[in-house]
């Protein structure tokens, strides 16, 4: 495979503390930009991170012709525009989740891409990790019986009201934060799309939700049910349940780079499926990488305009007392 030059737009604390370390570590990649709204902030963010360039805005790395592939982890509210843009610029694009603030959003930035021929994929990093594509053939091939439960959590404690997660004009709420991976992770464990769902929430003082619990009908039987939150210590896992038994996966969504297992109980019997430590942030990055050179996307960006029906379909149902609301 060929080496990519990779430009950061930003300096979001997920770049340092996860994605960069992991294009470093990628045989593949080559950190080779920074940028940000402030010349001085971007130089020194490079000088941290040992990275060859920074610019002090963004239209001077999408205009910066070494660059290949454009890393967005901006605020989500700003997701579309500075995506556009690299489009526009002939890059490829790696944006965080939630991929925009609505589904309308997500459309314009995938005919950006189509329109200028370069890629964008949803920076989902935990769909890439061996032990989430084990549990999911092991689903497949009837490990646990027909799927009729999925229960996820992803919850943790933001204590600074400041903090953008609070913003409803900047897209915040847990929901859009963490809930996200808990729609994910049902949609992709079950492989099709809810009938419907419902939702209540508690709503911080800002009006955006600050705890959520949802369910999601995908019919046939099959239930997800789900909860996420600023407000609660910090709390990940997905269970799968079967009719001949389920599948336990603690750290669901941010398992680190040590050991992992998945937990199998079937009537009399459990089984632990263990394995090896992996940077999932590393294999979004080369398996994005891969899909430049074989034209196949492990997850195309028309799954983020589900995601983000579903997302829009819950806020809905919360701000009217539970209402279900059909897909």
């Amino acid at each position: 495979m060929n080496k990519y030059n990779w430009g950061i737009l930003s300096t979001a604390k997920i770049g340092r503390r996860a994605m960069i370390p992991a294009l470093k570590e990628s045989k593949f990649a080559q950190v080779a930009a920074i940028a940000s709204r402030n010349s001085e902030k971007a130089k020194n963010f490079a000088i941290e991170c040992n990275i060859p360039v920074s610019y002090g805005n963004y239209n001077t790395l999408l205009n910066d012709p070494s660059i290949d592939i454009i890393y967005n982890p901006l605020p989500n509210h700003l997701h579309k525009a500075w995506t556009i843009r690299a489009a526009e610029a002939g890059k490829h694009i790696l944006c965080e989740k939630p991929l925009a603030l609505n589904p309308e959003e997500c459309l314009e930035m995938i005919a950006a891409a189509r329109t200028n021929g370069v890629q964008l994929m949803e920076s989902f990093m935990y769909r890439h990790h061996p032990r989430i594509k084990a549990a999911r053939e092991m689903i497949q091939n009837g490990a646990i019986g027909e799927v009729k439960t999925i229960e996820s959590a992803f919850t943790f404690s933001l204590q600074n009201a400041n903090d953008f997660r609070y913003n409803p004009e900047m897209g915040g709420g847990s929901l859009m934060d963490v809930g996200c991976y808990c729609i994910n992770i049902s949609r992709l464990i079950t492989g099709r799309e809810p009938e419907w769902v419902q939702a209540r929430a508690v709503w911080a003082p800002s009006g955006v939700d600050d705890q959520l619990t949802a369910i999601l009908d995908f019919g046939d039987g099959v239930l997800a049910h789900f909860d996420s939150g600023f407000n609660q210590s910090t709390r990940q896992r997905c269970i799968v349940a079967g009719t001949d038994g389920f599948l336990a996966i603690r750290d669901a969504f941010l398992p680190g780079k040590g050991k992992t297992v998945i937990y199998e109980v079937r009537p009399g019997t459990s089984r632990d499926h263990k394995f090896s430590g992996v940077d999932e942030y590393r294999l979004i990055a080369e398996d994005f990488m891969c899909s430049l050179e074989s034209g196949i996307m492990p997850f195309p960006p028309d799954d983020a305009v589900a995601n983000m029906r579903v997302i829009q379909a819950l806020l809905h149902s919360a701000r009217h007392d539970g209402k279900p609301v059909n897909l």
